[in-house]
Order: structure tokens, then C-alpha cells, then sequence
């Protein structure tokens, strides 16, 4: 997957706001802002638990699952993938201690 893969994932999950939620899953979560941060944060865990048990496959799936549900908040928020990359790019060459410490004191 690539940043372009990304970028069309976002688009459709974008296509389905108007959708009806009892045919798209998509559609269920971006009525409702606490499913989509349950979901996120469980596919989160999932995803932490797997590097614990070392499960390289299931890590990829749930890899993906977190990313899906990243990107369903980002619709829900309005936030376009460009917002994010460009963070990521402002970020580049920094040391991360010290991003970090960037933002403590923000």
C-alpha cells in the first residue's frame, strides 16, 4: 500500500457520508463519533497485542483494520489526508525526542 492507495481508500469512505447505514458499515460510523473512537482504539489495542505476540499476519490485518478506521475518522473530521502528510513531512529529518519535546511545550 502506498500513500496514493491511501488517498483512494479515503476517497471512497469519503463517497460513503450520504450513504445509507444499513448497507454500508462505512456509512453506520460516520453517523456516530463514538463508535468510530471505540473501534479505532480496540483496533489499536489489537494491533498492540499482536507485536507482544510476535503474529507478523495478524498484525498486517490488523494493521489494516487500524488504518480503515484512521481514515473513517479523518472523514468524520474533515480532515484530508494531505493535513496528515504534511505533518509527517514537517516531522522528517527531526529527532523524534526532540518533536516531542516540541510539543510538551505547545
Amino acid at each position: 500500500m502506498s500513500q496514493s492507495t491511501l488517498d483512494d481508500l479515503f476517497r471512497i469512505l469519503e463517497s460513503r457520508k450520504d450513504a445509507d447505514p444499513a448497507v454500508s458499515y462505512t456509512a453506520k460510523l460516520l453517523g456516530d463519533r463514538k463508535k468510530i473512537a471505540k473501534k479505532l482504539g480496540e483496533e489499536g489495542v489489537e494491533a498492540a497485542l499482536e507485536v507482544l505476540q510476535g503474529d507478523r499476519d495478524k498484525l498486517v490485518s490488523e494493521s489494516a483494520d487500524v488504518l480503515y478506521h484512521l481514515l473513517v475518522a479523518w472523514v468524520a473530521l474533515g480532515i484530508q489526508p494531505d493535513e496528515v502528510w504534511q505533518a509527517l513531512e514537517a516531522r522528517m529529518g527531526r529527532s523524534g525526542i526532540d518533536e516531542k519535546k516540541s510539543r510538551k511545550a505547545e
